[in-house]
């Protein structure tokens, strides 16, 4: 009975996670249609920098709230938190520019590369052991990433290759958090990255001509501060509930929001290539995760 019970208590844990998952990947994409629908009437940094604002005063109050200052950042973790806030700033311009400048669905489809790309990058910076059928898998992602990308060829966006940057730099920001030790709060490096990002971006849009605040707007920048708020809130909940090789895959609703937003938001469905390269990268991602889930489990046993 006891174990019976046990194996319930998992199973709604998993259940809980894998909401929490769905819900932060609906808020970072609700919050990506809301700042692609800016591009008509605000610039690149300034709109980086007032969600900044916003979102690093409502991440402010959430620490406050979760008492995250108590625990704050370890000395020895510094050297990480600032590469993982330059990271953090890279992924913001370059992932933006790709928003401003190309159908929703496409970046998020891109951005799907990212389980197979910090696979890669721990093997080969962290010295993690990555067989070869996870090698495979990976080599197989980064065919289904030429199919969405499709350099040289008819329909090619420059700003895809924004996106694998995008890639790169989120790629690197979770290295560097892989780095980060116990003794240091999660929601803490976020507000610190939020505001760095935030400073970054305004100083660059000193250079730029700044859009009228209406206050249509000021609602929409409110709105994406909101939902990004929601997002990290969401993501570090599901850190604390559940197993999180059950609830890794549930990422991949990001590419089904995407979608959908992208098509009743601004008219926009992917092609045939794009969705096949979208199905290779999730299908890969989903096998590097089984396959990581199950080494784990060997090594544990």
């Amino acid at each position: 009975m006891r174990a019976y019970e046990e194996v319930m208590v998992s199973f709604s844990e998993n259940r809980t996670a894998a909401l929490l998952m769905i819900g932060s990947m609906a808020a970072f994409t609700v919050n990506d249609t809301i700042i692609k629908s800016l591009s008509d009437d605000v610039p690149l940094f300034q709109a980086i920098f007032l969600r900044g604002v916003l979102a690093s005063i409502l991440l402010f109050g959430l620490c406050a709230v979760l008492k995250s200052f108590q625990k704050g950042i370890a000395r020895r973790d510094w050297a990480a938190v600032s590469w993982r806030t330059l990271s953090e700033a890279g992924a913001a311009y370059f992932f933006i520019s790709a928003l401003y400048n190309m159908p929703l669905a496409n970046a998020t489809a891109i951005l799907q590369a990212l389980p197979l790309t910090v696979t890669l990058a721990g093997a080969l910076f962290l010295g993690e052991t990555v067989g070869w059928r996870r090698m495979t898998a990976i080599l197989i992602g980064f065919v289904g990433v030429l199919l969405i990308v499709r350099p040289g060829m008819a329909g090619f966006n420059i700003y895809s290759l924004y996106c694998l940057a995008a890639v790169a730099c989120v790629t690197a920001r979770d290295i560097a958090t892989r780095k980060l030790t116990k003794d240091t709060d999660s929601m803490v490096v976020t507000l610190v990255s939020s505001i760095n990002v935030t400073l970054f971006a305004g100083l660059m849009s000193l250079g730029e001509t700044w859009g009228a605040i209406t206050p249509e707007v000021a609602l929409t920048l409110l709105a994406t501060a909101v939902s990004i708020l929601f997002a990290y809130l969401f993501s570090v909940m599901v850190m604390r509930v559940g197993d999180i090789s059950f609830v890794a895959p549930f990422r991949y609703t990001a590419l089904l929001f995407a979608i959908v937003l992208g098509y009743f938001a601004f008219g926009d469905w992917p092609d045939n290539l794009t969705l096949l390269g979208s199905a290779i990268l999730v299908a890969t991602g989903l096998f590097s995760y089984m396959r990581e889930r199950k080494l784990a489990l060997q090594r544990s046993a």
